[in-house]
């Protein structure tokens, strides 16, 4: 589908959405140039508001453009989708860092009604040992945005990089395209508890990365201030009886590993500079800021926040899902006499129900696959060189996909999925839209419309369970 909006022939801008049919005049603001501010951006300038997204680096993207290497995710290909929010009006402010190039202050003096907050989790984490400072030791975070900047940096010699997320792994195969004579990924995690997906892990593999599974860093080892090597010790246990991390170690058993260079991707931290200075927006101990988990909405009643920046690095999925749910808020609290909750989903969605699926028609057309990179030209570039679905196999993998129906989800409330349109074999069930309304919530539909009638349904079934009482007594007397 991307390769197909590449072609701007091919490409699909979505109309304004206001019943009006024209736009709002209001103007939104959104920090953060990522899939979390985008997703935003996009539904609240599908609505008609004037939104505008300011982004600190020179290029919006995020993640997307500045963490995930080029083999995983083309530049073009995102920025197509960025190309579309521009024609479909939103302007983008880049080398505009909020906090310090402008304020939230004076965005609102500028007319802004409306604050997301998406910066995402774009700094390392440290790993807190001897050596640290030593010259050779970068971030993987670091590392990867240096990589995706066509910043010429090459790596001599041998690298080790620590770790073993999917991210640990981008870094590892980004550092074999770098030129590193050797790269080898040494995790606290067993081979089975590696949380890098057996995918990622494979191709790393083919690629000449090793794998070492069981290893946490003691300490680095620097000569003359340059990195030369690492120390390792075992680790026994990583998480405690009640799964937490708790990584317990074994300090005698321990291994020196030589190298030049050390890549740290044990985590990513949130970093907010000056930005909710003179606001009332407050952040937890790994500083996720404080919001209402449905509706986004912080301290400040104008500001909203979503994406990593709140839940903590997750996919980027649930960036742009939250950015969904956030302009839904956005919108509401801008318009007089709106509710923040009302009609939002009472839930998470549960998982996969099994009793309710036909298992015979699913699952036995095997999963297409795309043609795969030879490994040995992989290391020669950081184009992506896989290849992309033939309309053929994209006919036979949608038919592998499940329908909604299968999945248990509120049954007091309808979600609007419109699956009973069509699994009713008598076409007796349609859905139109005539308004914009909202069901009462079912907490609230007990108590204030059901509890009279439940109340007098209740007594009358008494009364009649103590007249039957009575009739059988009588009968028995007699």
């Amino acid at each position: 589908m991307a390769e197909q909006e590449l072609r701007e022939e091919n490409r699909y801008v979505p109309k304004m959405q206001n019943p009006q049919g024209e736009k709002y005049g209001r103007k939104i603001a959104v920090v953060g140039g990522g899939p979390g501010g985008l997703s935003c951006a996009f539904y609240l300038q599908q609505r008609g508001y004037d939104v505008t997204v300011f982004e600190k680096n020179d290029r919006p993207g995020g993640m997307l453009v500045f963490g995930i290497p080029a083999f995983r995710l083309e530049k073009d290909i995102v920025e197509t989708e960025i190309e579309v929010l521009r024609q479909m009006g939103v302007e983008f402010r880049t080398n505009t860092e909020v906090g310090k190039d402008i304020t939230i202050r004076e965005l609102r003096m500028q007319g802004y009604e409306a604050f997301y907050l998406a910066i995402g989790a774009q700094g390392g984490r440290r790993l807190g040992v001897e050596g640290e400072d030593a010259s050779g030791v970068l971030s993987g975070v670091e590392f990867l945005r240096k990589m995706n900047l066509h910043e010429a940096l090459k790596l001599e010699g041998r690298t080790v990089v620590v770790g073993g997320g999917n991210v640990a792994i981008d870094v590892a195969r980004t550092a074999v395209r770098a030129g590193s004579s050797e790269v080898g990924l040494y995790c606290l995690e067993s081979e089975k508890e590696m949380p890098a997906q057996e995918e990622e892990q494979q191709e790393a593999k083919e690629e000449g990365v090793s794998l070492n599974h069981g290893w946490g860093p003691k300490r680095i080892l620097a000569e003359d201030g340059k990195v030369k090597g690492i120390e390792f010790k075992r680790c026994t246990r990583v998480f405690d009886e009640e799964h937490r991390f708790h990584p317990q170690y074994d300090e005698a058993d321990t291994v020196i590993v030589e190298c030049d260079n050390i890549l740290v991707s044990i985590g990513q931290s949130i970093q907010w500079g000056t930005m909710l200075d003179g606001t009332r927006v407050r952040v937890r101990r790994n500083q996720a800021a404080m919001a209402d988990e449905k509706t986004y909405q912080t301290g400040e009643p104008d500001i909203f926040v979503g994406g990593d920046a709140y839940t903590g690095p997750k996919f980027a999925i649930d960036a742009i899902a939250a950015g969904k749910e956030a302009a839904e808020s956005i919108h509401r609290y801008v318009q007089p006499g709106q509710s923040l909750l009302i009609g939002r989903p009472a839930g998470k969605y549960h998982e996969l129900d099994k009793e309710n699926v036909d298992w015979d028609s699913f699952d036995h057309t095997p999963r297409q696959q795309p043609k795969k990179p030879d490994p040995a030209k992989a290391k020669e570039t950081m184009r992506d060189l896989r290849g992309t679905f033939t309309e053929e196999q994209v006919k036979k993998e949608t038919e592998r996909c499940l329908g909604c129906g299968a999945t248990v989800v509120d049954q007091n409330i309808c979600v609007g999925c419109g699956i009973c349109t069509t699994k009713c074999k008598f076409d007796a069930v349609h859905l139109e839209r005539r308004y914009d309304a909202h069901e009462v919530p079912y907490e609230k539909l007990i108590v204030n419309h059901m509890a009279p009638t439940l109340m007098k349904r209740g007594a009358k079934i008494a009364a009649r369970k103590a007249k039957d009482i009575t009739l059988s007594r009588k009968r028995r007397q007699n």
